[in-house]
């Protein structure tokens, strides 16, 4: 856990590297999710992180927030009329409030959330994924390219677990073979999971695999190599985020 939470918080300081900078102006920069700003980006974390801080600290304030709940469009519609500067804050305030409740839990402790209950570990995780798959909407707003971290091997974690969630969500069923990971980070090494003799792979770089299970990229503007058709019906419809089916993104190439 103090592992997660420290990559975690590194990946927060990535992200404020892109959010400091911002003139007023930029916050309202169009992002490929459509319909979203920049703004609309940082207060989607900002809510869930005040949402993650309820949960631990109060399941059943969060039970109750759960009838209420609308739609994250309706998030961000609520939030549009606050300054950038106070939308900030309240991002940055979120965000170490949640931080600083991450570092009390044990590792397996079950945490409510949206969907499933998750393991403390696994609810980390998804913030550190949520953080990176925003941030990289902002970075493609703003034209910047990041640079890949270790940090993609707990986003590659997740979006590898959430395979037979990818299928229910859109109430079809998880074929019965096994899938393997073998994916390439940035510094050579090796990430893999999965049995080592399934016949079924998704081979290639770790960000490309970790783009596509956030659905920030097309499957096929990809590097990736897929073998056997349970992998290739996985990776096209892959989501490691909670709630409804994505709507993914267009093709960008031709």
């Amino acid at each position: 856990m103090a592992e997660l939470v420290g990559d975690l918080r590194a990946e927060t300081a990535s992200f404020e590297t892109l959010l400091r900078p911002l003139r007023e102006e930029d916050w309202e920069l169009a992002t490929p999710a459509e319909g979203w700003a920049i703004r609309d980006q940082v207060s989607h974390l900002a809510w869930f992180d005040d949402a993650a801080v309820r949960a631990v600290t109060d399941p059943d304030g969060h039970a109750a927030a759960l009838t209420g709940f609308g739609s994250v469009d309706d998030i961000a519609m609520e939030s549009r009329g606050m300054p950038p500067a106070e939308l900030h804050a309240w991002f940055r305030a979120a965000r170490a409030r949640s931080l600083k409740v991450f570092a009390t839990l044990g590792a397996r402790r079950r945490v409510p959330w949206f969907g499933p209950p998750m393991s403390a570990a696994s609810f980390v995780t998804a913030r550190l994924m949520e953080t990176w798959a925003h941030g990289q909407d902002v970075a493609d707003a703003l034209g910047v390219v990041r640079r890949p971290t270790a940090r993609l091997r707990h986003v590659a974690a997740i979006g590898f677990r959430a395979r037979p969630y990818s299928f229910a969500v859109r109430g079809l069923p998880a074929p019965a073979e096994p899938v393997r990971a073998e994916l390439t980070m940035a510094d050579g090494a090796l990430w893999a999971a999965g049995p080592a003799d399934a016949g079924s792979v998704v081979r290639g770089p770790i960000l490309d695999f970790c783009l596509v299970v956030t659905q920030r990229i097309h499957l096929s503007d990809t590097a990736l190599e897929l073998t056997g058709e349970p992998a290739r019906a996985w990776m096209e419809i892959a989501q490691a985020f909670a709630g409804g089916p994505g709507k993914g993104r267009a093709p960008r190439s031709g």
